[in-house]
């Protein structure tokens, strides 16, 4: 059963001053789950845990994993900026975009980030946008081909087809691409893959692994490159359902260790630092979104209406994605109705669940929408005038902090020309 880190009692006092709905982050859990992360690969010297922005760009979240040890992974230039203005600087941040701007390279060679280049184009056009071809430099790999280790019951998968995916370069690109970096003066390399979202299996990084350290060794001896990173990128899950078991990067670690001295090792590169760029794994858990019960409409079926909506959270509406709910102060009560819960958007597709047996629902229950603090609030969008809602962390002392306000109808007439 899934129990929500925030008690009814302590929800009945963060209402008082915040309205819902809104997101709220746990601070003891984050904390927690990276220093688990980070002691989990501590056998490699200098592995460093990049942060997926895009899964919560939240000011303080970032503070507080940067003060964890993390580095930030960055896909966009505003990302870079957040970086910068969050502390980040030089290799604590890795750049890893596709269909990349001029500016977007130029602002990361400013700050001194790790580049990855996403496709063989990107070599030439790096340089015409910076003038230079940075010493170090990483490079993404496709495999192709179909992978389906630890796939999800989550109802989709965003990369578990790679010959489908738009990102990286093939086998031939990338050994290409390392020859021409190595002849314009690059001299550490670094290789990075991502094969599939939201694995629920602790076999996934060390599959990963392996494909990426054999591919190491042979870039070296093809190319003579100088391969001194691995960014193991992310796709290490959470479960979303209350039956599935969580992944123990415990154990994913070691698996990782393994593969490294069964491949790595042996050809002399046992000096190669990981790394990798987790998001959901990271924040997924330790964030929910708080929205309050308004209404119940008996009709065809039973809905009961929530003031939250698909623009606070789009995973439900747009990939069918399923995230538990529990009604605060009800956890412990028995399901005796069965109901789709919906927000007010003017789409059918706006339902955070279907067909969801729930205990009996009282207007102004709080529903606590388990698993948002990655993909939740980030995802936000501003359809039917509908506002981004405030962003909360409750503190390790029990405390909450206001860490990202609401949005107010000036701000969704800022940018509009009267």
């Amino acid at each position: 059963m899934k129990r929500p880190f925030v008690t009814r009692s302590q929800l009945d006092e963060i209402v008082k001053e915040y309205p819902t709905p809104f997101h709220l982050y746990d601070e003891k859990g984050l904390r927690e789950n990276a220093r688990r992360v980070n002691a989990a690969f501590a056998w490699n010297s200098g592995f460093r845990e990049y942060f997926a922005v895009k899964a919560t760009p939240n000011p303080a979240l970032l503070k507080l994993f940067r003060e964890e040890g993390c580095g930030a992974d960055c896909s966009s230039l505003t990302e870079l900026m957040l970086a910068e203005r969050c502390g980040f600087r030089g290799q604590e941040i890795m750049f890893s975009s596709n269909n990349t701007l001029a500016e977007e390279y130029q602002m990361a060679d400013r700050l001194g980030a790790i580049i990855n280049l996403d496709d063989l184009t990107h070599v030439d056009f790096l340089e015409e946008a910076i003038g230079h071809i940075p010493e170090t430099i990483f490079c993404r790999y496709n495999p192709g081909g179909v992978f389906t280790l630890g796939a999800s019951k989550d109802g989709h998968q965003v990369m578990d087809t790679p010959g489908d995916a738009k990102y990286g370069m093939t086998r031939p690109q990338i050994a290409q691409a390392f020859q021409t970096l190595k002849a314009k003066g690059a001299k550490y390399f670094g290789l990075h893959c991502f094969l599939a979202s939201n694995t629920i299996s602790n076999d996934y990084y060390p599959a990963l692994a392996g494909i990426l350290f054999r591919l190491a060794v042979e870039l070296k001896e093809e190319t003579g490159c100088d391969i001194r990173y691995i960014n193991l990128s992310g796709g290490i899950g959470i479960p979303y359902r209350p039956e599935e078991e969580a992944n123990d990067i415990a154990l994913i670690g070691a698996g990782v260790r393994r593969q490294y001295e069964e491949v790595l090792v042996p050809a002399g590169m046992g000096n190669v630092k990981l790394c990798g760029e987790l998001g959901r794994f990271m924040t997924g858990p330790y964030g929910c979104l708080v929205t309050r019960v308004l209404h119940f409409k008996h009709i065809y079926k039973e809905y009961v209406g929530v003031d939250a909506c698909a623009a606070d959270l789009m995973r439900p509406a747009v990939y069918g994605a399923y995230h538990h709910i529990t009604a605060s102060g009800k956890e412990d009560a028995p399901c005796t109705q069965t109901v789709d819960v919906t927000g007010s958007l003017c789409e059918n597709c706006d339902k955070f669940a279907v067909d969801r047996p729930m205990p009996a629902l009282e207007r102004g229950d709080l529903l606590v929408i388990h698993d948002t603090g990655a993909h939740g609030h980030s995802m936000g969008y501003n359809y039917n005038g509908k506002l981004r809602s405030a962003e909360l962390l409750l503190q390790e002392d029990g405390s909450v902090r206001l860490i990202r306000r609401a949005e107010t109808p000036e701000d969704y007439f800022a940018t509009a020309i009267w």
